[in-house]
């Protein structure tokens, strides 16, 4: 990571990067008609693991897109897919053990205080280079409520989303909670202080011999605007729920990484 923050430091010097400041319009930004795909976000992670003995668990990449595919002034509806691939050093030194895939659905309705969604939740894990005949995966329903503030040099975005399972396959899953916050504090034009983070309550059928389950994810670092593209820098804390498909345990590491994103703060994941 030293590498990385040097050259962020030689970024954040320059003076016509922070010239050439462009600020996009606000995600949550009402359109006085209707519009089709009236916003893309896209972004890719890539961690590394530590605090951790496990060789299943070294690396890690994500990358998604969020697309609005049509907005209608008092609400919108959206599409998600992520990809996200976990390596280890079992075999190889990059060895790519899971691949999991996240698609979603959202309608929402815009209110003066939050925006409400009805959302449609998939989720389907698959191991890479290693025997797996059963599927596993779920499909989820449910609602999220989420608001987005700022506040002078700090722009806030919550969100909660409460889904209950509506099939399962070799998870013993019955309700989720799922919340994230984000905030990023502008430090000059192109800079910006970031953290986020988010609490996970996994409600289960009991057939396990375990009860409810609980993870968090809590990060922070610093992001750059360029003039195609905004890159984060960050370490993070995160408690996860059944990491390795075929096993029902939590694992808690600490992870770096960095997050490459279109113009503006980056989607949350």
């Amino acid at each position: 990571m030293r590498p990385a923050l040097l050259a962020l430091a030689v970024l954040m010097a320059s003076p016509d990067a922070r010239a050439q400041t462009t600020s996009p319009p606000p995600s949550d930004a009402q359109p006085s008609a209707v519009e089709f795909f009236s916003r893309f976000d896209s972004a890719f992670t890539f961690e590394r693991f530590s605090a951790t003995e496990d060789e299943r668990f070294v690396w890690s990449g994500n990358i998604g897109i969020d697309v609005d595919v049509v907005d209608y002034g008092v609400g919108r509806t959206a599409i998600v897919a992520n990809y996200v691939v976990v390596m280890g050093r079992e075999f190889r030194p990059f060895d790519p053990n899971q691949g999991d895939y996240i698609l979603e659905a959202s309608t929402s309705a815009r209110t003066s205080a939050f925006e409400l969604a009805a959302v449609f939740h998939h989720v389907s894990r698959h191991l890479s280079d290693r025997p797996k005949r059963r599927s596993v995966d779920w499909n989820m329903v449910g609602g999220r409520i989420s608001k987005d503030v700022v506040i002078g040099r700090t722009a806030l975005h919550g969100r909660a989303d409460i889904r209950g399972v509506l099939r399962g396959g070799l998870v013993d899953y019955r309700w989720e909670l799922d919340t994230k916050v984000a905030a990023r504090v502008s430090l000059s034009p192109r800079v910006a202080a970031i953290t986020r983070g988010g609490v996970r309550v996994l409600g289960v059928t009991g057939d396990a011999n375990r009860g409810t389950q609980y993870g968090y994810r809590g990060e922070g670092g610093l992001s750059y605007e360029g003039r195609g593209a905004t890159v984060d820098l960050f370490i993070a804390a995160e408690r996860r729920i059944d990491p390795y498909q075929l096993e029902l345990s939590t694992a808690t590491w600490l992870t770096t990484g960095f997050r490459i994103s279109g113009i503006g703060p980056s989607r949350m994941p």
